[in-house]
């Protein structure tokens, strides 16, 4: 039997890895989805009037939520079969690549119709590529390392989301500080998508460097590696399933309303995107700091209590969350998003571990990804882009603070239905 558990220094090297991998790839999503609830409408869609052409924008956001289970499964199939770190690699080139020809792409009155459907294949590939990048960074820092701190070395990678949103959104604002608003819509936000590159051979350089998951490797000499993985998490797991799943669907909805959707909803009200943009970026180091703090906590009191608390927690800051926004004070704008990513941050940090906890190391990567995933579709996908419609429709957040309160209760749902991992010991 195989247990997790090696050198400070080489867990080190694999949570830097987790974390910058991460960080990148965040960056590369989270840029598409400011962009489009921004930018896009114009430069993509100018035939439409505003909140549709912005509706239009997060249409093609929304597909790459749609392609993430799809890279989920692939990613984990092959995660499972070769190792962890060679597809990770295989994950970052792919978003950056896709990204940087996004910063390529000619609008709408250069090459018609052919520029939104190129931006949505684009759009596939940075989806198809996210799919397999949790699965594998946080699966990579699990099984490296100790069980008594798990909770707060597997949130490490987590930190990738709000640093990558942070980066996206403190890229673009700066762009459109130092340019005019013809600019910016012009040429400008082109700069943070072509300036990915550099961030993605600064991913390489740290992911190339650190070693195979030592449980991995226990598996593939004892040439014990399931032939499907994806079919046997189905068959051997199916309420660990549903739990990854479940568990994720109000995390991931709480996220995108409280940033991208936020975005949105500023802008129906007149509220100027630069105080919003400051807000996320701001509220986006309180969110990573919170996810290590929740990581930590579960670790002392287990997953279940930390995530569930949070996640009521969260569902109640909901019915604040807008008023404070609609007040049009700037103060109250960062108020509202900093707790809400406070408290999305402790969800987040908590079930880090209890994802890899879940499975059996033949098919952990698969089904964490395929629970993990799926549920981006049903959350990340639909949270913004029900949201916009819903305020298209009826002009009011109310629709919206339902929706997300749904989306937590089945968070909790899924906390509940299995026992609590957190005094688990990963073996091969």
């Amino acid at each position: 039997m195989v247990t997790t558990g090696v050198s400070g220094r080489r867990l080190g090297r694999v949570v830097s890895a987790g974390v910058v991998g991460t960080t990148v790839e965040f960056y590369d999503f989270f840029l598409y989805g400011a962009a489009a609830a921004t930018v896009f409408g114009p430069v993509f869609f100018p035939r439409t009037d505003g909140l549709l052409g912005v509706l239009l924008a997060l249409v093609t956001y929304a597909v790459g939520f749609a392609a993430r289970p799809l890279g989920g499964l692939v990613f984990g199939h092959f995660g499972d079969r070769v190792g962890r770190k060679r597809l990770l690699v295989i994950s970052l080139v792919l978003m950056g690549s896709a990204s940087v020809l996004i910063g390529l792409l000619p609008g709408y009155e250069q090459i018609g119709i052919a520029a939104p459907l190129l931006l949505t294949a684009l759009r596939l590939v940075q989806g198809f590529a996210l799919g397999g990048e949790f699965g594998g960074a946080v699966l990579l820092v699990a099984e490296h390392g100790p069980r008594e701190r798990r909770g707060f070395w597997t949130a490490w990678p987590q930190t990738g989301g709000p640093l990558g949103n942070l980066l996206a959104t403190a890229s673009l604002a700066a762009v459109a500080a130092s340019t005019t608003a013809a600019q910016y819509s012009a040429w400008g936000w082109r700069i943070p998508f072509l300036a990915s590159i550099l961030l993605v051979v600064v991913g390489l350089w740290v992911r190339l460097r650190v070693a195979e998951s030592p449980l991995f490797r226990a598996v593939a000499d004892q040439r014990r590696e399931a032939r499907a993985p994806v079919l046997e998490a189905l068959r051997r797991y199916p309420r660990e399933v549903f739990a990854a799943f479940a568990a994720r669907v109000g995390e991931n909805a709480a996220f995108y309303v409280f940033t991208i959707f936020l975005l949105v909803y500023a802008g129906s009200i007149g509220l100027p995107t630069a105080v919003t943009t400051a807000a996320v970026t701001a509220g986006s180091l309180v969110q990573a700091l919170a996810m290590l703090a929740g990581g930590a906590l579960s670790d002392r009191l287990g997953r279940r209590p930390v995530a569930i608390g949070a996640a009521l927690a969260c569902a109640l800051w909901t019915l604040v969350f807008f008023p404070l926004v609609a007040g049009h004070h700037s103060v109250l704008v960062f108020l509202a998003v900093a707790i809400g990513l406070l408290l999305h941050g402790t969800l987040t940090g908590a079930q880090s571990a209890f994802y890899a906890e879940l499975f059996g190391t033949s098919v952990r990567y698969s089904g964490v990804s395929l629970g993990y995933q799926a549920a981006t579709v049903l959350a990340g996908a639909a949270a913004p882009l029900a949201g916009t419609a819903l305020l298209r429709a009826t002009q009011s957040p109310v629709p919206v603070v339902v929706m997300l309160i749904c989306c937590l209760a089945l968070t909790v749902v899924g906390m509940a239905v299995v026992p609590e991992t957190a005094r688990r010991e990963l073996t091969s």
